[in-house]
């Protein structure tokens, strides 16, 4: 088949596409505006737009809208984040939604002209109101319950409590359907300006964290043995993030000791309503005990009354004592910054946020004479959680191990230990040595001396 005959039918479609073009340019095209009724059968308004490039049409656009000057823009490939980064930060969400702000200008958001958002606003409007009807019906029922005399029901006042605490969390359910699926809600969270004193928003940042970091904090905690090693179970219900001088640092990730030696900033976010007394430990869960043989703990950091709630988000450990934030917190323990000694594995250094049962504060002379000094060595979270009624609710995790700076950092804090490193035992086999099998076996004699060389224990010879 010839060169010809191959090309024919592709030059063939490429003309039928040239006509096609040309002939669409040349017929009119009709405008509407938007409107949320349908188009007349005798509406007739046409105009004849003379075709222009894409490179204009876009510059156009952008300049009637006020996003950037007609003369600063450029075309890129469609499809490609160079064309929405021309007008919008990649911060600001999703492709789509960059898209669509760049190509509405300064209209609010609840306004924008597209006819199917507006009408599924209407149909979401009209279902918060029915979840706000309920809402008000069944506050009215537990305002009912509340002025009832517990003796007229047959299981008492706790037959009341229940049915109270019931419907209280049946009307936080509907709160958050009212406003689960409303636009301006989830643009909000979006954003990052959510009121976290609404259960909406707090429901969305669970969700959020439950849906990737919950996942893999869980995975740390099995990972790194924390269950059974620390704790018999545990099961995290609040997000514990941690950073080293502004610097993020992922769960389990080996740390130098020279970032390490202030105290981090953890950002805590609680997804129940209300404020409680919390108390924040850091300990080494692998210290060499040579004369045992085995690996202890160590407490490196202590501080408890930490008021927290929703709203609150950042504590810096270093100002726990003067951070506003913490006004009532009281340091029991200081921060001693983690080392690993040479030779030895790595160390897991932990970090628990407690909470205190029923917001009863600690006594912190009690906790500097318990912990403070040498006992700081052999601590025991699970004692701790014993003994002062607290429960742990939030987790994260960093190992340390010895590097170029760790022998400095120890010396500018007067620990001991820089000099030491561990090595291995070598454990030698108790089992009795094997004779020679197979093909030394059959080339002991001194007639294979010469092979002797390739062997090995042969009988009195020595290499």
């Amino acid at each position: 088949m010839s060169t010809q005959q191959v090309a024919r039918p592709l030059v063939r479609s490429l003309r039928l596409v040239a006509n096609s073009s040309s002939i669409c340019q040349s017929l009119p095209i009709v405008i509407r505006q938007f409107s949320s009724t349908s188009r007349r059968s005798d509406e007739t308004t046409t105009t004849k737009v003379e075709p222009a490039s894409d490179a204009q049409k876009l510059a156009a656009d952008a300049a009637l809208l006020g996003q950037k000057k007609a003369s600063e823009l450029t075309v890129v490939a469609q499809g490609t984040e160079d064309e929405l980064a021309k007008f919008l930060a990649p911060g600001l969400g999703s492709r789509r939604r960059r898209a669509a702000m760049a190509t509405t200008g300064d209209i609010p958001f609840e306004q924008l002209p597209y006819q199917c958002f507006q009408e599924a606003r209407k149909v979401l409007a009209q279902d918060r109101e029915e979840k706000v009807a309920k809402i008000v019906a069944e506050t009215r029922r537990i305002k009912r319950l509340e002025a009832t005399d517990a003796s007229t029901f047959r299981g008492g006042e706790a037959y009341k409590q229940k049915r109270l605490e019931s419907l209280r969390k049946h009307v936080e359910e509907l709160k958050i359907l009212a406003d689960i699926n409303d636009p301006m809600v989830k643009r909000r969270f979006e954003d990052g300006m959510g009121d976290m004193n609404k259960p909406i928003y707090r429901y969305l940042a669970e969700r959020k964290w439950r849906s990737m970091d919950y996942k893999i904090i869980a995975q740390r905690i099995e990972q790194f043995h924390i269950v059974p090693d620390l704790l018999p179970k545990f099961d995290p219900t609040m997000d514990v993030k941690m950073t080293f001088r502004g610097y993020k640092v992922a769960p389990g990730a080996i740390v130098d000791s020279l970032t390490t030696e202030v105290p981090p900033t953890l950002r805590m976010q609680v997804f129940d309503k209300g404020e409680r007394l919390y108390s924040i430990v850091v300990l080494d869960s692998d210290v060499p005990d040579t004369t045992a043989d085995t690996y202890q703990r160590r407490l490196h950091f202590m501080a408890t009354n930490i008021p927290w709630g929703p709203t609150k988000n950042s504590l810096n450990l270093a100002r726990v004592n003067t951070s506003k934030d913490s006004a009532e917190a009281s340091l029991a323990v200081p921060w001693l910054p983690p080392f690993a000694q040479s030779g030895s594995p790595y160390h897991r250094l932990s970090v628990f946020v407690l909470q205190h049962q029923d917001n009863k504060p600690l006594d912190v002379e009690a906790l500097k004479k318990l912990y403070n000094g040498k006992g700081r060595e052999r601590f025991s979270v699970k004692s701790f959680r014993d003994k002062f009624n607290v429960e742990p609710v939030g987790f994260n995790l960093f190992r340390s191990v010895w590097d170029e700076h760790t022998a400095d950092v120890m010396a500018r804090h007067n620990i001991p230990g820089a000099d030491v490193e561990f090595k291995h035992r070598r454990v030698y086999s108790l089992k009795p040595a094997r004779k020679a099998r197979g093909w030394e076996a059959k080339r002991q004699k001194p007639k294979y001396k010469h092979l002797w060389k390739y062997t090995k224990r042969i009988k009195g010879f020595k290499y």
